[in-house]
């Protein structure tokens, strides 16, 4: 059975910083991207960051410069550093994987194509 499962979300002020973790089990996920995508209440779901099976990283214009995304195939696990998080950042998170294997470029920021999702963990920021 497949699981991500995220961790490390709450209560962020604004300017400070936040690691959210997911960890991912029930299938290979070294050869596929992973990504981050998030929903504000009231919002469709946007994407955050993705990285290639390659370690090739893509961000969103919104978190690009502020936020890091990495992976660790061994650990079978993906994280974002939220660095100088903003108000407008509050929203559910969520880890997905991608379905088919060996995918890369901005097509990554697309939910579609996504197989597997965690259950999410919320992130607020205060001002």
């Amino acid at each position: 059975q497949v699981q991500l499962v995220e961790s490390g979300g709450g209560l962020v002020q604004a300017g400070g910083s936040l690691r959210l973790s997911c960890a991912a089990s029930g299938r290979s996920f070294d050869s596929y991207a992973m990504a981050w995508f998030r929903q504000a209440p009231g919002k469709e779901r946007e994407s955050v960051a993705a990285i290639a099976w390659s370690g090739v990283k893509y961000y969103s214009k919104s978190v690009e410069g502020r936020f890091i995304i990495s992976r660790d195939n061994i650990k079978n696990t993906v994280s974002l550093i939220m660095n100088s998080p903003k108000p407008e950042d509050t929203a559910v998170y969520y880890c997905a994987a991608d379905g088919s294997p060996y995918r890369s470029g901005n097509l990554l920021l697309s939910p579609s194509g996504y197989r597997d999702w965690g259950q999410g963990a919320q992130v607020t920021v205060s001002s």
